[in-house]
This record gives C-alpha cells, sequence and structure tokens, in this order.
C-alpha cells in the first residue's frame, strides 16, 4: 500500500509560503536546501500527521504563473484537517482578516466534510477540513 510523502510547490518566496503554513496549520519546518549549480532552493514543511509539504523556488526554471485559485486540469487543490467545525470557521475567520481570500465556505459539503477553501500565498487552493 502507498501513501502521499509529500507535496511539492513552486514559490517566489520561501520564507512568505513557510511563514503562512507555520503560522496557520502550524507546520515544522526542516533545514532549508539550496544547490546553487542547479538554482534551486527548498524547504519541508511537516504536519502533525507525518504529511510533508515541500516549498520550492528555482532561477533555473521559468515555472508556468497561473492566476491565483484558477481551475486547471491536473493539481487542483489540497486539504489541510483541523480537528472540528468550529476550527474551520475559526481559521477560515482569521485568513480572512488578515486579507487572505476565502472562495467557499465555510459549509457542509455532499461528500460529508465541513470545509472552506481559501487561497495560499501563491494562489494555490486549500480546503480547511472537518469531517
Amino acid at each position: 500500500m502507498a501513501c502521499i510523502e509529500h507535496l511539492a510547490l513552486w514559490t517566489h518566496d520561501i520564507e512568505r509560503s513557510t511563514a503562512f503554513y507555520v503560522t496557520y496549520f502550524g507546520a515544522k519546518p526542516g533545514n532549508r536546501y539550496a544547490n546553487a549549480g542547479k538554482g534551486f532552493e527548498s524547504c519541508f514543511l511537516s504536519f502533525g500527521d507525518g504529511a510533508r509539504l515541500e516549498v520550492m523556488k528555482t532561477t533555473a526554471l521559468a515555472p508556468v504563473a497561473i492566476e491565483a485559485g484558477a481551475q486547471r486540469l491536473g493539481f487542483a487543490h489540497f486539504a489541510l484537517s483541523v480537528e472540528s467545525a468550529r476550527h474551520v470557521d475559526e481559521l477560515t475567520r482569521r485568513l480572512a482578516n488578515d486579507g487572505y481570500p476565502v472562495l467557499a465556505g465555510p459549509r457542509r459539503t455532499g461528500d460529508g466534510y465541513y470545509e472552506s477553501v481559501i487561497l495560499d500565498p501563491d494562489g494555490n487552493r486549500v480546503e480547511i477540513a472537518a469531517s
């Protein structure tokens, strides 16, 4: 049986992305990695259940920028689980008050989750979910 080891996101600002996931979701940052020869830097962020998110930047490639929150084929969103519906409400309110776009919710979905959808600093859709 396989499990997802980590997801990776391109960013222009590793510090900003790291601070976002640490501040709002309690991620624990690992050591920064840099390979100057390849123009690559990254930092792994660990979450309570062992899941990890790698935030990366490059000077050697030109990742395609898309409109913040745009729906596209392939990667659509990822969900971060919180303790309860109350926590979904509180965190969504906090993020909105801090200027992050809330695209949907909080609401109960047809698949049984209580969730909201926000955008991270790089425009990626993040679901805040409780079952």
